[in-house]
């Protein structure tokens, strides 16, 4: 324990063991990016086949999915935070939390369901021939960039929904009410109140949707679309060429590196969109919602139900009917195994994730250097990192250090333990921990640390006796996102599993892969459950006493 009465450690030495984390945490980025000075392994042939054959398909497709799903989750999650935050209309308190349930669907879970009830020999077309007495194809192929599309509108809309109507509630009701008090017209006052008001919230969701699209390898590789994610992973496991593979990746990172100084600058904004002063943070309290006429009202319900009924009760709806048809036939005594692996690799690495963001956050806050708020800061990065791109990171220094040291013995640590799988959860997941712990932190005074020096508490001692009780829902928040978002990842999960490991997300895409859409259906739906269980917290948040208005008190 260092007393704050000791010798005076210099701060390199005490931000040391937190910058070798942050190390760790930023290796698989700088080897993607060093990939380029392996100019040995056939670069310049390698640079020219890619640019001529796999950079034009893979940027067109990006550019005819991104788009329209920029389009879709920005018109779908500010129409339907504006209804639930600025409108009194029946079913706006369910309304609330069921249009996040979508977010508990993975995007590949809704793509297995959307297939077999949309596919050629799928019930809703056999019932549509029989109904027309045609023959032939009676719907588009839903394998294709247009059901890619549909898939991650209708699963990705909420990161729009949740930043927009956050930030409606805390300032837009008060103000629509005062310009409907000067006279002005509803329409005028959605135009020129809570559209600018809404506007920095809409562009960190839709640049947050967007980096979820990229990071994409389920949708992408089960309806056969040459997206990055999945170009990188054909060119490192089916070609065994691992210099496109990183290649490729560094080009994903740039355009997501893009994305993020999109988002950051949106987030920097959304301050002035939220309250000021006391009396911001009861700025929703006291104003009144529109209720408009009984079309408006009816409107408002079918522009609400409509994604959750796409995005959440139709995919689980399919899958319980594939359960129900297959309940004999289903994996049931090795779906426990499946559900083991998941919870295990999850509570791993949730632990893991809350010990490194605690440590990095206290680090940053006792001894706030540049270089330790720089290790936080680049750890953050991670969660916006695809999958694939961090599992080239790791396996590119795994290589290299096996062909430099042949009997070492590290690829097999890495790639046949869970070690690897760990690491890789971690760069991704860090940032989620990080931002729960932060948010704690910031609630906890800063004399609270001032006044445990004057009485000679040493570092360590203030980190568990004094700031571990205060962040201990924090940290159970932290825990419960990480292992949440552990459980469903699929691309590091299928690559860097040990043999014999399969998790939920790995089976489920493997069953599905094969045309086993009944038996897919199984994991799936353990999917939906785990995902349900951040939503509870969520809701609860979203429902706080300064969101409520005077009728929901």
């Amino acid at each position: 324990m260092i007393a704050s009465r000791g010798p005076a450690w210099p701060d390199a030495l005490r931000t040391l063991p937190v910058a070798l984390i942050g190390s760790a945490l930023v290796l698989p980025v700088l080897a993607v990016l060093a990939s380029w000075l392996d100019w040995d392994a056939g670069g310049a042939d390698v640079l020219a086949a890619m640019v001529r054959h796999v950079l034009p398909e893979c940027l067109w497709t990006t550019i005819v999915i991104v788009l329209p799903v920029a389009i879709g989750v920005a018109a779908i999650g500010a129409a339907t935070a504006a209804s639930v935050a600025l409108l009194d209309f029946p079913g706006r308190r369910v309304f609330e939390w069921a249009l996040l349930l979508p977010m508990a669907m993975p995007a590949y879970v809704v793509a297995y369901a959307y297939t077999d009830f949309l596919q050629y020999a799928g019930p809703l077309q056999e019932w549509l021939r029989a109904a027309t007495g045609r023959s032939g194809r009676m719907l588009p192929e839903i394998r294709s960039v247009g059901g890619a599309v549909l898939v991650f509108t209708v699963t990705l809309y909420p990161y729009v929904y949740l930043l927009v109507r956050a930030a409606l509630s805390e300032r837009a009701a008060q103000l629509m009410d005062a310009a409907r008090l000067l006279g002005a017209a509803p329409a005028r006052r959605v135009r020129e109140v809570a559209l600018p008001l809404a506007r920095p919230a809409i562009a960190a969701g839709v640049v947050l949707a967007l980096m979820e699209t990229m990071a994409d390898f389920g949708v992408s590789s089960y309806f056969g679309v040459q997206t990055f994610t999945a170009a990188i992973y054909k060119s490192w496991l089916a070609l065994d060429d691992r210099v496109t593979a990183a290649r490729l990746a560094t080009v994903l990172l740039a355009i997501v590196a893009v994305l993020v100084a999109i988002e950051r600058r949106a987030q920097r904004r959304l301050r002035f969109a939220g309250p000021r002063g006391a009396a911001g943070s009861s700025a929703g309290t006291d104003a009144r919602r529109h209720r408009p006429g009984p079309r408006g009202r009816a409107l408002a319900f079918a522009l609400c139900a409509a994604p959750v009924v796409l995005g959440f009760v139709l995919p689980a709806a399919i899958l319980a009917r594939l359960l129900a048809i297959d309940a004999s036939t289903l994996p049931w005594a090795r779906f426990a195994e499946w559900a083991g692996n998941s919870v295990r690799l999850g509570a791993i690495a949730a632990a893991a994730a809350v010990v490194l963001a605690l440590a990095l956050a206290f680090v940053a806050r006792r001894w706030p250097s540049r270089s330790s708020v720089a290790v936080r800061e680049l750890a953050g990065l991670g969660y916006a990192v695809p999958g694939a791109v961090i599992v080239v990171g790791l396996l590119l220094p795994v290589g290299w250090a096996q062909a430099r040291w042949p009997g070492s013995g590290v690829g097999a640590l890495v790639t046949a333990t869970s070690l690897g799988l760990v690491w890789a959860y971690l760069v991704r997941f860090v940032a989620v921990a990080l931002q729960s712990v932060g948010s704690g932190y910031t609630r906890i005074p800063a004399n609270l640390d001032e006044s445990a020096r004057m009485l000679g508490v040493g570092a360590a001692a203030l980190a568990l006796r004094v700031h571990a009780p205060l962040l201990a829902r924090s940290a159970a928040v932290a825990a419960l996102l990480v292992f949440v978002d552990v459980v469903k990842e699929l691309p590091a999960t299928m690559v860097l599993r040990p043999f014999g490991s399969d998790t939920l997300a790995v089976v489920a895409y493997q069953l599905a892969r094969d045309e086993r859409l009944g038996e897919a259906a199984l994991p799936a739906m353990a999917l939906v459950l785990v995902g349900l269980l951040p939503l509870v917290l969520a809701s609860r948040v979203l429902r706080s006493p300064q969101d409520r208005g005077p009728e929901d008190q």
